[in-house]
């Protein structure tokens, strides 16, 4: 469940979590006074796990990928047609 940030009527700002589905409060919990949902900053990543695969990457832009770092792209690689006539016995 996602934690919300409300600024109370006298200025201090207290956290509370709820579901999503749920109206913002109208009064504080602890002290009655009427409070406001404020915009927060929102949570930080975590990454957990064992590690990043190269499909992780967006565009393919990983280890193997076709954009270096500035964003532009390499030249791709072509490799030439075999011309030699087959064999016919």
């Amino acid at each position: 469940m996602p934690t919300y940030e409300y600024k109370r009527e006298d200025g201090t700002v207290f956290e509370y979590t709820q579901s999503i589905n749920e109206n913002a409060l109208e009064t504080c919990p602890t002290t009655g006074l009427a409070v406001k949902r404020i915009i927060s900053g929102g949570g930080g990543v975590v990454y957990k796990g064992s590690g990043w695969y190269i499909t992780d990457y967006k565009n393919g832009s990983g280890k193997n990928g076709t954009d270096d770092a500035a964003g532009n792209e390499k030249p791709s690689e072509t490799k030439k047609a075999d011309t030699t006539p087959a064999k016919t016995d």
